[in-house]
């Protein structure tokens, strides 16, 4: 959507727990008005994506603009308040209030001597859901709601905050068909009321019914973002699992360890998950990165190269 500028920006955000690269170098962009597409294995980096835009989790590195000005995320209140939701697979609301108490929610409605206003209360719970397109009664505990039913109910709840930024974390993996469509349709209608909608899937079909563009994570990193309607199916599944050229080449060098199979150098085994004999052999790993093909770039300062290579038989 380059005519307007974008709502969200996730600027080279990188995250680390330990030794442990969770995310590292990410961008995209999320623009109002459009479902936006997050996948990748599982492992890929996206629950931390969505941790970081729900302030959970504070970036190691990298910025997070809205409206294009930085801000700051350090508390799941931060993200609240600057508009963005996160409706979760499993929503977790109390169980022992009503819905309309589970929308409001640490902004209830008070009346002429500061006591909670019930009917304002109610009655905005009932605007929410007409204008979602849903009947649920308000008064009704949340209590035996299916998980579709808490699903909306917290739709409605960020819809209540102004939520202009709605991240949907795999929320149809518990959904019948039928709650599959009323949820796509509530969807629609917040992408059209000009919300930025994040809608993360495994299933593709999903994705190709309800967004216009999607972003692929591979191990951590942003491989590319495109029009839904410019890359196939299969297409994405190579770019979410590689051609594997990266395994092999790590696995070589000892970064990976590998399941079975042998590397020979100059007639002899090369002991495995260990770079040091790597390097001791003459076998050198370069840096690289992910093209937006999904191929792997060699760069500097040195190319993978082991000239006395014999065989490698993985």
């Amino acid at each position: 959507m380059p005519d307007q500028a974008p709502l969200l920006r996730v600027r080279v955000v990188s995250k680390s727990f330990g030794a442990v690269a969770a995310v590292q170098n990410v961008s995209f962009d999320l623009y109002g008005g459009e479902a936006h597409a997050l996948v990748g294995e599982n492992g890929a980096g996206k629950s931390t994506i969505v941790k970081v835009l729900a302030g959970v989790y504070r970036p190691d590195a990298g910025t997070i603009e809205l409206d294009g000005f930085p801000v700051e995320l350090n508390t799941p209140a931060d993200a609240k308040a600057a508009g963005i939701a996160v409706i979760y697979q499993e929503p977790t609301l109390f169980p022992d209030l009503t819905v309309a108490e589970n929308i409001a929610m640490g902004r209830q409605p008070l009346g002429r001597f500061k006591t909670i206003d019930r009917t304002a209360m109610l009655r905005e719970a009932a605007q929410l859901f007409s204008r979602l397109g849903v009947s649920i009664e308000p008064n009704r505990p949340a209590r035996g709601l299916s998980i579709a039913d808490q699903q909306l109910v917290e739709i409605a709840k960020a819809l209540s905050a102004d939520a202009r930024v709605v991240v949907m974390d795999e929320p149809t993996a518990a959904l019948t068909g039928v709650e599959v469509e009323r949820l796509f349709a509530v969807a629609r209608s917040l992408r059209d009321d000009g919300a930025a909608l994040v809608f993360i899937s495994h299933r593709f079909e999903e994705i190709t019914a309800l967004c216009e563009r999607v972003t692929i994570m591979r191990d951590g990193k942003h491989v590319s973002t495109d029009l839904v309607s410019e890359v196939t199916v299969d297409e994405m599944v190579r770019r979410m699992v590689g051609s594997g050229r990266s395994e092999v080449v790590q696995s070589i060098f000892g970064v990976d360890p590998r399941d079975a199979g042998t590397v020979k150098i100059g007639g002899k085994k090369l002991k495995p998950a260990s770079p040091r004999a790597a390097m001791a052999a003459g076998v050198a790993l370069g840096e690289y990165t992910v093209g937006e093909a999904g191929e792997i770039v060699l760069g500097p300062p040195t190319e993978f190269t082991a000239t006395n290579i014999d065989q490698f038989d993985f």
